[in-house]
């Protein structure tokens, strides 16, 4: 019997210290976070996931930052690399659309350097006047 997984929402869920080890140790965005950063990251957003059914083990991981009424930005995307290729990305991507689409924002935003297949299909695209857009980075 395939290994079946679920999607949900709910933030007390989260494994907290694997999140921060995925995004700390095997992200390209947030190698290093500390994981008090990590933590009050996830107390400031909405929080998604994805688990294994049979086990409870957490299997995937995203973050949007919103005021649920405007904007949105969808970070710190993470499939743990064993179960890439098994639509865990999709689950992720496409519940966490289906959650935000009641708050009817104008605007959801994501970086990514290697996903935009993933992301185009649930309605992502480039932006459309790039030059609009400017970032202010600290070191």
């Amino acid at each position: 019997m395939p290994t079946r997984y679920f999607f949900s929402n709910e933030r007390h869920k989260i494994d907290r210290a694997l999140v921060h080890q995925w995004l700390s140790e095997s992200s390209y965005w947030a190698a290093g976070r500390p994981r008090s950063v990590q933590d009050a990251a996830i107390d400031a957003s909405l929080n998604y996931g994805v688990w294994r059914e049979d086990s409870g083990e957490q299997v995937a991981y995203a973050r949007v930052v919103t005021d649920s009424v405007t904007f949105a930005w969808l970070c710190d995307v993470f499939v743990l690399p064993e179960v890439r290729g098994l639509g865990i990305g999709k689950t992720l991507i496409a519940g966490v659309v289906a959650d935000l689409e009641p708050l009817g924002l104008r605007r959801t935003l994501l970086a990514t350097a290697d996903a935009h297949g993933l992301y185009e299909q649930y309605g992502f695209a480039e932006l459309p006047v790039p030059s609009q857009f400017l970032a202010r980075m600290q070191p």
